[in-house]
């Protein structure tokens, strides 16, 4: 069976825009560029290119007879302008991780910055650059990129998934607790099924004495993994200190 999702490279893509009417009416062609992965048998992901030629913004999912219909390989526009610049970008964030675990936040940070102007809407840079602003306890900052972070359906994706809970858990230890709740719940909802993301909000509740949503999301927890012992162990804790009605 073929592995998916696999990356299929640049596309372009032409429409006729057609403006104004009558003796003004004139027709003219848009290009687009695309950045495809092919995630199914039949089923292409598509995501645009922006002015530094990297995938960002909104990702489309088109089934294969209609993207073969009006969709054009560009392998030249791939090779010469996004390969690049995705290099580019990705050695920005592998910098500013590199720095983050060093403790050098000043440096993580700038990395961060320097590859949000490539793609402002990169996952693992604004992962990153919230995870600076939580450390440095910067509230405005981190407003801003946790607002980002919870437009983007994507940051909350299995493929996020142990950054998500990294995130979740820094949120709480620097004592963020309501962006954490806000931030844990809206994972929930994304992976309702995720038993280290409804522990991760269980330890939330609990700093906050909520101590019944603390037990309610532990028996969730421990309804999707029975055999979670850390979840265990909490919830005889967290019933010791509220115990249920």
């Amino acid at each position: 069976m073929p592995d998916y999702p696999a990356v299929l490279g640049v596309f372009s893509h032409r429409k006729n825009i057609t403006v104004g009417s009558g003796t003004t009416k004139t027709t003219h062609q848009k290009l687009t560029y695309w950045f495809v992965r092919q995630v199914g048998d039949d089923t292409f992901d598509i995501q645009p290119l922006n002015i530094y030629h990297v995938p960002s913004g909104m990702r489309e999912f088109i089934k294969g007879e209609a993207f073969l219909a009006h969709y054009t390989p560009e392998p030249n526009y791939y090779n010469v302008n996004t390969v690049p610049a995705l290099h580019s970008l990705y050695e920005k964030i592998s910098k500013g991780e590199e720095h983050l675990s060093e403790g050098d936040l000043d440096a993580a940070e700038l990395e961060f910055l320097k590859a949000l102007m490539i793609d402002d809407m990169n996952i693992e840079a604004n992962y990153g650059l919230g995870t600076v602003y939580t450390e440095k306890n910067d509230f405005d900052k981190l407003a801003r990129i946790l607002k980002v972070l919870m437009g983007l359906g994507d940051a909350f994706s299995n493929e996020h998934k142990e950054r998500l809970n990294a995130f979740g858990v820094r949120l709480r230890r620097n004592g963020h607790l309501d962006q954490a709740t806000a931030f844990l719940e809206k994972a929930h909802e994304a992976n309702p099924s995720d038993d280290h993301i409804l522990f991760n909000l269980a330890r939330v509740y609990f700093d906050k004495k909520e101590f019944g949503k603390c037990r309610t999301a532990l028996l969730q927890a421990l309804e999707v993994n029975p055999s979670f012992p850390e979840a265990k162990k909490f919830l005889i804790y967290c019933e010791k200190m509220a115990p249920a009605a």
